[in-house]
């Protein structure tokens, strides 16, 4: 069952590190910002006279993170606290309820001590919520800020809520939030025999949905434990386009420090199954790349201890490679980089690891790449499954 809550009147503007969102770019390679185009979009989470009569006189849960913000940068939990909603419990994902904790980082349960709510993680042991972490719950509201990639984590628990509502007969709302890569549709579709928690459902590295409209599909296709569907209503954003550049207010995690970092992501993240940095250690994560066994050029990076990263790979050493902090906004999953760096890596017996299987969703990536098949070839084969993709995925857009 799926309910969509159409648009309302009201409509927020909003501008980039104020109390708001806009549509903006950041200055490439920095964190400042300047104003791109000015469009007036509402988030699910801020497209609140929709929600609030759905959860009067419930008990409440919530999955959410940092990311959970209003557009006075209130916080949800909050926010619906001061509306007299009775939360009962936060769900963190990866990355814990403040977003601090270091990618694949364990998550211990605990208390909020802003609200004093019991916090419950996602992230480890415990992917689904269980009947007991469920129970006295009337309704559960989702909300984390994806940026559209396969392999990002938010997805693979939206998955595992979306089962333990279904098998709880907990109804799910989800707080829709733009993709700020949400026109791009890109790269090889997942193998089910490499489903895994960096990868759960047949789609391409980059889907080109919100995390709305992925609900949708993850329940219109049957994706949940024996085929089951959740009751769920999705909030959506208002007045948003999926080609609108779209820049986040916060870090969606500790190492996606900006909106070139979260364009690269998918591209550069295919690195993580390498011998190859992208940067974390660095105040450049996921816009560079390098490693001691690369060739060296005019550009290296040694990576330290930071926030985010506590033991980032070669730690303490210098890594060549190649600075992309200007490079003009992708438009597709670039490989040139992975194949660059695949040619120009001393030993290539020790450029894949295990991992890279599971991000690529298969085996042919890494089959190609090290048989010098071209960049234009590789793309070439996926074109029918994309195509295949693309066709199912309208059942289930919600923007043009």
């Amino acid at each position: 069952m799926i309910k969509f809550i159409a648009k309302s009147a009201f409509v927020a503007a909003f501008l980039f590190n104020t109390p708001s969102y806009s549509t903006v770019v950041k200055t490439i390679g920095t964190n400042s910002s300047k104003a791109f185009s000015y469009t007036e979009i509402k988030t699910g989470a801020d497209n609140y006279e929709k929600y609030l009569p759905l959860l009067k006189d419930k008990k409440v849960g919530i999955v959410t993170n940092q990311t959970g913000i209003l557009s006075n940068k209130t916080h949800v939990v909050d926010f619906l606290l001061e509306k007299k909603i009775a939360v009962q419990t936060i769900f963190a994902p990866e990355h814990g309820f403040r977003g601090t904790a270091d990618a694949g980082e364990h998550i211990v349960d605990g208390k909020d001590q802003k609200t004093g709510l019991p916090i419950i993680s996602l992230y480890g042991d415990n992917k689904k919520p269980k009947p007991a972490q469920l129970s006295g719950i009337d309704v559960m509201i989702f909300d984390l800020q994806d940026v559209g990639a396969r392999f990002y984590t938010y997805i693979s628990s939206l998955h595992y809520v979306m089962e333990a509502c279904a098998e709880n007969n907990v109804p799910l709302i989800v707080f829709d939030r733009p993709n700020p890569n949400g026109s791009i549709v890109d790269g090889p579709l997942l193998e089910k025999e490499f489903t895994s928690f960096v990868g759960m459902h047949p789609i391409p590295l980059l889907h080109g949905m919100t995390i709305g409209e992925y609900a949708q599909m993850v329940n219109g296709e049957k994706w949940l434990k024996d085929g089951t569907q959740c009751k769920l209503t999705v909030i959506p954003c208002l007045d948003y386009k999926r080609t609108m550049p779209y820049s986040l207010l916060v870090k969606p995690s500790p190492n996606l420090p900006n909106d070139q970092s979260i364009n690269l992501y998918a591209s550069l993240c295919l690195f993580e199954g390498t011998n190859v940095s992208m940067g974390r250690g660095t105040e450049k994560q996921f816009q560079i790349y390098g490693s001691p066994y690369l060739t060296k050029t005019n550009f290296s990076f040694t990576p330290k201890p930071n926030f985010g990263a506590k033991d980032p790979l070669y730690n303490g050493k210098e890594c060549f490679g190649e600075d992309l902090t200007a490079y003009p906004k992708l438009k597709q999953l670039e490989l040139k980089w992975l194949i660059k760096a695949y040619q120009n890596t001393s030993d290539k017996t020790k450029f894949f690891n295990a991992f890279f299987t599971k991000l690529a969703g298969t085996k042919k990536l890494q089959q190609q790449i090290e048989s010098g098949v071209s960049e234009t070839q590789i793309r070439q084969s996926w074109q029918k499954d994309l195509e295949a993709f693309k066709k199912m995925r309208t059942k289930y857009l919600i923007y043009k």
